[in-house]
C-alpha cells in the first residue's frame, strides 16, 4: 500500500539524508573569501596562526576590519559547508602577508586610480590635506576621492555655493578646532541645517591645528606643549622643538621635518582617525540616481 505522504523524512535511509550537504576539508590559503555561519562574518583568509594551543584564521571584511576564528567546521564557501584546516606549511600563508596602505588597509597591487568622483573631501589647509595624503593617498585614489584646500572654514558656505552638493555629489568637510560652543561649531550647525546630512558632513578634530594629530611621542615630546596666545602657535611648537622658527619658510621646512617622522595610521591619535575613516565613508557611499 502506497503511503500518500512518502517515506518519514527523520528516517536516515530516507534520500532528505542522503542529499545533505558534506562539509569538505579545504586549506586555508592567503585571499580565500570565506562566511562564518555563526556571526555571518565574510572575509578574506589573510593568515592562519597559532594562538593558545590552537590554529586560528585571521579574516578580512570589505572594510578591511579583522577578525579571529578557530579553524575548523563552521564555515560556508559558496554557499556550501566546508571545515577550513591549516595549509601544509601555514608559516607560507604568513609569509604572503599583503603589503598594508599607511592607514592599515590592505594594498591593491597594480591597481589604476580610479576616475575621480563628483563627491569631494574637503580640509582646511596644505599641512592638513599633506597629512591626509600621506596617510590615505592610496585608499583615496583607488576609491577616486579627490582632496581638496578649503584654506579656513569661513569660506565654507561661498564653497557650497558653488559646488551645490547633492546625495551623489557629496562634500565631507574637516575642521581644525571643532569644540562645542565655538565659533567653528556655529558654522557647522547652520551650514548642516542648510544643505542637510544627506548632502554634506562636516566632521572636526579638537585641536589648535592638524600638527597636533600627531602623537608626541614620535617628535620626542611627552606632550604637546601650551603655547602663550601672544605667540603664533605653530612657530612657538618649533620654538619648543629647538627648530628654526622666523619666518613662514622655517614653518614649512619644520613642518616638513615633522611630516617625515609620521610613519602610518599608528602615528595619529584617534581624535583623528575617526573622523577621516567618517568622511570617506561618507563620500564614497554610491547613491542611486535621482
Amino acid at each position: 500500500m502506497n503511503d500518500r505522504y512518502g517515506p518519514d523524512v527523520l528516517s536516515s535511509t530516507t534520500s532528505h539524508h542522503r542529499r545533505r550537504p558534506q562539509s569538505k576539508q579545504v586549506a586555508a590559503q592567503l585571499g580565500l573569501v570565506v562566511e562564518e555561519v555563526t556571526t555571518g562574518w565574510v572575509g578574506a583568509v589573510t593568515r592562519v596562526e597559532k594562538s593558545g594551543g590552537q590554529h586560528v584564521v585571521v579574516l578580512e571584511d570589505s572594510r578591511g576590519s579583522l577578525r579571529t576564528f578557530p579553524l575548523g567546521p563552521g564555515f560556508w564557501i559558496d554557499g556550501k559547508p566546508v571545515t577550513l584546516v591549516a595549509p601544509t606549511r601555514p608559516e607560507s600563508v604568513q609569509k604572503q602577508q599583503r603589503r598594508r596602505t599607511a592607514s592599515g588597509s590592505l594594498a591593491v597591487a597594480d591597481a589604476p586610480a580610479r576616475v575621480a568622483r563628483t563627491s569631494r573631501i574637503w580640509v582646511e589647509g596644505r599641512h592638513d590635506a599633506e597629512l591626509v595624503e600621506k596617510i590615505w593617498g592610496d585608499d583615496l585614489r583607488i576609491e577616486g576621492v579627490v582632496v581638496e584646500l578649503l584654506q579656513g572654514i569661513d569660506h565654507l558656505n561661498d564653497r557650497l555655493e558653488e559646488f551645490r552638493p547633492t546625495r551623489q555629489a557629496r562634500i565631507g568637510v574637516l575642521v581644525d578646532h571643532l569644540v562645542v560652543g565655538t565659533k567653528e561649531q556655529r558654522i557647522v550647525d547652520e551650514i548642516t541645517r542648510r544643505w542637510g546630512p544627506e548632502c554634506i558632513r562636516i566632521v572636526g578634530h579638537p585641536f589648535v591645528d592638524i600638527w597636533q594629530a600627531i602623537k608626541p611621542e614620535r617628535l620626542g615630546m611627552a606632550q604637546w606643549p601650551r603655547i602663550p596666545r601672544n605667540i603664533e602657535w605653530k612657530r612657538g611648537i618649533l620654538a619648543h622643538l629647538n627648530m628654526p622658527h622666523e619666518t613662514q619658510t622655517d614653518v614649512a621646512h619644520g613642518w616638513a621635518s615633522i611630516l617625515r617622522q609620521v610613519r602610518s595610521y599608528s602615528d595619529l591619535v584617534p581624535e583623528l582617525l575617526g573622523p577621516v575613516e567618517n568622511l570617506i565613508d561618507f563620500v564614497t557611499i554610491d547613491e542611486p540616481s535621482a
